[in-house]
């Protein structure tokens, strides 16, 4: 893939990141962090959050500015998970 074609596509997952992911995800982990359990829709969001990571990690190894972007999405998906695991096994 060409770099101007890399630019595309991280402009493109940017921007769904900025404006559905990131957000969501944060009020996910809020919730987690309060205790509550993740639903159905939880768990397929943290899918395709997963999913944007892994599609996004090729592109920022070509485009190291990008690794930290991944890295926390990575790390956050994490956080949400454990969590979640942690609050279910609780209650």
């Amino acid at each position: 893939m060409s770099k101007s074609e890399d630019a595309g596509t991280i402009q493109a997952l940017l921007d769904r990141m900025e404006r559905f992911r990131l957000p969501r995800a944060l009020a996910i982990k809020t919730r987690v962090d309060a205790g509550e359990r993740l639903t159905a829709d939880d768990i397929e969001f943290l899918k395709r959050v997963l999913h944007d990571a892994e599609e996004a990690r090729p592109l920022a190894e070509r485009n190291p500015k990008y690794q930290p972007l991944v890295s926390q999405l990575v790390s956050l998906y994490s956080e949400i998970t454990e969590k979640g695991l942690a609050n279910e096994k609780g209650k």
